[in-house]
């Protein structure tokens, strides 16, 4: 960018500075004592407009700059001493990186900017001024419903915290992103600009899949007002300030606060990493478990060869949702045996209800997450059963989703078994019914290549999503056979296709139980209801 100063060490006859000039002052930023002024010289940068302003942010407030990108050099001018004194002094404490490069900077000789505001160049540097200043203002000030908690569901592959940003800034600027694990569920706080763009996001977005039939979105608002990002590496980021290292330097310190934090973490329920991140609370009652986060990632492993159904695109943080896929495969294929599947195709689910549970029951309710080959309620000990799925998969879908659920009255317990395979009943032998084969079930949801209900997996609650519902069959018919298992608060068939309906029971256990009795429930001759968790709440 050209810039006219009011110096007699710039060229008065053009709008920058000259070659020899720049050198010396080059020379002098490396051998020669300055002394304090407003304005800072940063070296070795390679950055945009936007990008030389954020730098400065962070230390106070920016009134001025020069960015000489051919040089590899710009200038910043602060509202005082103090503040560019409080970057220099920054900068010198440690490396200081800007894409991939170590910025140096000192106190320049001038003890201001003079630019002439006719100057178009000048005009444009002024407007990226306004905008980056404005951005970090509003990072962290924050507003309600401007930070938004992602929960990623039936997570086959990683998502990373450049595929959020990929996708989420299609609907305006993201300011930060921090990522979490918590209760194995892969989360993410977004704070976005404005409560627009947070709103378009939740509505676009929610219940939509990253990936072809897997890493489902499901999107709420947070009640924090914005989030303080302390480091920027690939489990937080704050992309208004770009002066935050990556927690590398601090790895000592850190795991010396978390050792001494544990108990108390621990009596909280919370867990810290190498990456402590606190968080503005907004006036309301939030509670305190964001504020330090574990960060271990519980993510099954990425082996589905299936095609991403939503391609962010590639931007300059990383790459986009395509090129990670074939990445994945390229590693699947390269490493086979580092990509093998930690937990088999085999659960045990326990603390059952022994006097109402039938393997039909269990088939029905864990084949929604998965096709169901296999269950075995344990003979010796009927309230636990083993259930084998198609695929190691499918099991961890399941295992996510219906773990400590009610059902029939108890809090049942998923957990993987060490089992391959679940063993029938030796040929002449009874069990009493208690193993059954559902391999060549015609009732498997995920038998077909690329099925639509890959797209429709969704956590156990309240409402039901009701399909192939004959023409004729009445609201009233529907209600009668629901009634049977719970109260129902709700019902409405679907304005544009009355061959399916949405139908909310008064809770999710009695939701649970409706679906494991209706599900294939015959209606007519030849048409049987089919009943799945719906995305609805």
């Amino acid at each position: 960018m050209k810039r006219t100063f009011s110096n007699d060490e710039f060229d008065k006859n053009g709008d920058s500075l000259s070659g020899t000039q720049v050198n010396d002052i080059s020379k002098k930023s490396r051998s020669e004592p300055v002394l304090p002024s407003r304005v800072v010289h940063l070296r070795n940068i390679e950055a945009s407009e936007i990008e030389v302003v954020q730098l400065g942010l962070p230390f106070g407030r920016v009134t001025n700059f020069l960015n000489l990108r051919k040089k590899s050099q710009a200038f910043l001018e602060f509202d005082s001493c103090e503040h560019a004194k409080t970057m220099v002094d920054y900068f010198n404490s440690g490396p200081a990186m800007l894409n991939g490069r170590q910025v140096f900077a000192q106190f320049s000789n001038h003890g201001e900017l003079r630019t002439d505001p006719t100057n178009r160049s000048n005009q444009q540097a002024h407007i990226a001024l306004t905008q980056a200043t404005e951005l970090y203002e509003t990072a962290q000030k924050g507003g309600p419903n401007c930070v938004l908690r992602i929960s990623i569901i039936n997570m086959l592959f990683p998502v990373s915290i450049d595929v959020l940003h990929q996708i989420f800034t299609k609907f305006g600027a993201v300011l930060k992103i921090i990522t979490f694990t918590k209760n194995d569920k892969f989360q993410a706080l977004i704070q976005m600009k404005d409560h627009s763009g947070a709103q378009q996001a939740k509505l676009q977005l929610h219940g939509q899949n990253i990936y072809n039939g897997c890493c489902t979105l499901q999107i709420e608002y947070s009640k924090l007002y914005s989030l303080t990002v302390k480091y920027n590496n690939d489990k937080s980021r704050d992309y208004t300030n770009p002066t935050l290292p990556s927690g590398d330097s601090q790895q000592t310190q850190l795991q010396s606060n978390t050792d001494q934090m544990t108990n108390m973490l621990d009596s909280r329920g919370l867990h810290s990493n190498n990456s402590l991140l606190s968080l503005n609370r907004s006036n309301s009652n939030d509670d305190y478990r964001y504020s330090i986060f574990d960060h271990r990632q519980n993510c099954a492993n990425p082996l589905i060869n299936a095609p991403p159904s939503f391609n962010p695109m590639q931007s300059q943080y990383g790459l986009g949702a395509a090129q990670m896929v074939s990445h994945l495969q390229q590693q699947q294929q390269q490493l086979p045996s580092q990509q093998a599947v930690q937990n088999g195709p085999v659960i045990l689910v326990s603390n059952l209800n022994e006097d109402m549970i039938t393997p039909e029951a269990l088939f029905t309710l864990f084949g929604v997450y998965g096709d169901v080959h296999r269950v075995k309620i344990l003979f010796n000990k009927k309230d636990s059963a083993l259930i084998q799925f198609a695929t190691p998969q499918q099991a961890a879908v399941a295992h996510q989703h219906l773990d400590h659920i009610t059902m029939f009255g108890k809090q049942i317990k998923v957990s993987f078994s060490k089992h391959q395979f679940v063993q029938m009943p030796k040929e002449g032998g009874s069990d009493m019914g208690l193993t059954k084969d559902f391999t060549n079930s015609p009732l498997h949801r995920f038998k077909k290549p690329g099925s639509k209900n890959y797209n429709n997996i969704y956590p156990p609650g309240p409402v039901l999503h009701l399909s192939n519902i004959p023409t004729e069959t009445s609201e009233e018919e529907i209600r009668r056979i629901f009634s049977q298992y719970g109260t129902i608060k709700r019902f409405k068939f679907f304005e544009k296709d009355r061959k399916m309906a949405l139908i909310e029971m008064d809770s999710i256990e009695e939701a649970i139980a409706a679906l494991i009795n209706t599900h294939n429930y015959r209606l007519a001759d030849s048409m049987h209801l089919r009943v799945s968790f719906s995305k609805t709440k």
